[in-house]
């Protein structure tokens, strides 16, 4: 195993759990890497601050710097909170340190379980396709399954602990996880590689109609109006994304596409926190 990334500053996301561990390993042996370990304790679990002592000493081992942080969410925290609450730690500490990206230990089945979870939420294409590699976010494990990674777990004598949580049907991705078991998902993964290629040709696609069709003024309305819905959609989606909105959900979505194409002029519609979409006589504006 090995993964490839440029050399750099780095900030790793590492939990203890085998995956991460590994992760640290393959990255530790790697030149070029300038790597602070983040570890965050979420205050789950009675037996968490032990993990963070864990990956202390193995920081330590590897003559890396380490930091972490501890919460208290409680054993009632839903999984969007604990997600929510991890980012924006490992978010701080990029910022702290200088890094250029984060690094995440998110294998193969992550990326299907994530896939189905989205996928029963109903969420868009983009959904299906969420967990991937990206510039702000490397994922190198992508390529590899949960049993390659024990295997070299196993192999180079990486210890690792358990999250006594990862086994509890409370959590939705645990069920998802259950329910997958087994079964050959490699069509279904397959599937999921021709659409995150399908994805990015389309993204592609809007994103240069949306750049024709803005200004200064606003987005053209009249061209707007005359779109699809479907099509519609895409273009008011990648906007949002593109005014760092993208937390948007599927109902807000179709009601400010739908205020784009039907609504009157001089209305005014709340997308979140304090930013509006305008509807104008020739434009549409997001301010």
């Amino acid at each position: 195993m090995h993964v490839n990334l440029e050399p750099g500053k780095y900030v790793v996301a590492v939990s203890g759990g085998v995956d991460s561990m590994v992760l640290l390993d393959l990255l530790a042996a790697q030149p070029g890497l300038k790597l602070t370990v983040a570890h965050f304790d979420h205050g789950i679990r009675l037996e968490s601050r032990f993990d963070a002592h864990f990956v202390r000493l193995a920081a330590l081992r590897y003559g890396l710097q380490f930091t972490t942080e501890r919460a208290e969410l409680g054993p009632d925290a839903s999984e969007a909170t604990a997600r929510q609450a991890r980012y924006d730690f490992l978010r701080r500490v990029q910022k702290e340190v200088g890094a250029q990206t984060i690094v995440t230990a998110h294998h193969r089945g992550d990326r299907v379980e994530t896939a189905v979870l989205n996928w029963r939420r109903g969420t868009g294409r983009l959904g299906l396709t969420a967990l991937k590699d990206k510039p702000d976010l490397r994922r190198p494990l992508l390529t590899y399954d949960k049993a390659q990674l024990i295997k070299y777990a196993v192999e180079n004598k990486i210890l690792w602990r358990e999250d006594s949580t990862n086994q509890s049907p409370k959590y939705a991705r645990n069920r998802v996880r259950s329910s997958l078991e087994g079964q050959d998902i490699s069509a279904l993964e397959a599937a999921l590689d021709n659409l995150q290629q399908t994805n990015e040709q389309i993204d592609a696609l809007v994103a240069e109609q949306l750049k024709q069709q803005l200004s200064q003024q606003g987005l053209n309305r009249a061209w707007f109006k005359n779109l699809p819905s479907a099509v519609a959609a895409e273009i008011m989606a990648t906007w949002l994304r593109r005014e760092d909105l993208a937390d948007f959900d599927r109902p807000t979505l179709r009601r400010l596409t739908a205020a784009g194409q039907t609504a009157a002029t001089g209305k005014k519609f709340d997308i979140r926190r304090g930013a509006f979409l305008i509807i104008r006589k020739n434009y549409l504006q997001i301010i």
